[in-house]
C-alpha cells in the first residue's frame, strides 16, 4: 500500500468565509500566495505562486483559512493541472463569486516554467466572456 497522499485527501471544509460588507458596489479582490508547495507527479517538491482574482457576491475569503487550506498541498502528490482545478472547484463551491480567475505560476523545473490559468468567465466554463478583451492582470 502506498503512503502517498493524493488530492482527494484535501479538506475543503477548512475554507471559511466572511459576509461581503458591500453587496451593492462591485469590487475585485486580488490575493497572492507567493509560495504554494506540493509534490509533483514524480514525488518531487514543486513550488508555485498562486494568484486569485475574485469578484465576490455574498461571501468573501477569510484569509487565514485560505492559508491553512493551501498548506494541505505540501504533502499531496498532484499535477499542476489537477492542483489548479481542485482549488478552482473548491473556491467556486465555497464562495460562489461572480467571477473567479486563478493563475498558477510554477517555478522552473529542468529549465522550463509553466503558467496555468482558469477563469469562470470563459464560455467553456459557463461564463459570458464579459472580460475577454481585458488585459491580463498586473500584480
Amino acid at each position: 500500500m502506498s503512503d502517498k497522499k493524493l488530492y482527494d485527501k484535501i479538506d475543503s471544509s477548512i475554507l471559511k468565509s466572511l459576509p461581503n460588507p458591500e453587496k451593492v458596489k462591485p469590487y475585485e479582490v486580488k490575493i497572492k500566495q507567493p509560495e504554494i508547495t506540493f509534490l509533483g507527479t514524480y514525488n518531487q517538491p514543486d513550488f508555485a505562486t498562486l494568484y486569485i482574482l475574485m469578484y465576490p457576491e455574498g461571501k468573501v475569503v477569510e484569509l487565514k483559512s485560505l492559508k491553512l487550506y493551501l498548506q494541505q498541498f505540501r504533502d499531496i502528490v498532484i499535477s499542476y493541472e489537477r492542483l489548479l482545478n481542485v482549488v478552482y472547484d473548491d473556491l467556486m463551491e465555497k464562495y460562489n463569486p461572480n467571477r473567479l480567475r486563478l493563475v498558477l505560476d510554477c517555478n522552473p523545473r529542468g529549465g522550463i516554467s509553466s503558467r496555468l490559468t482558469i477563469d469562470s468567465d470563459w464560455e467553456i466554463l459557463g461564463g459570458e466572456e464579459k472580460y475577454k478583451n481585458w488585459r491580463e492582470d498586473t500584480w
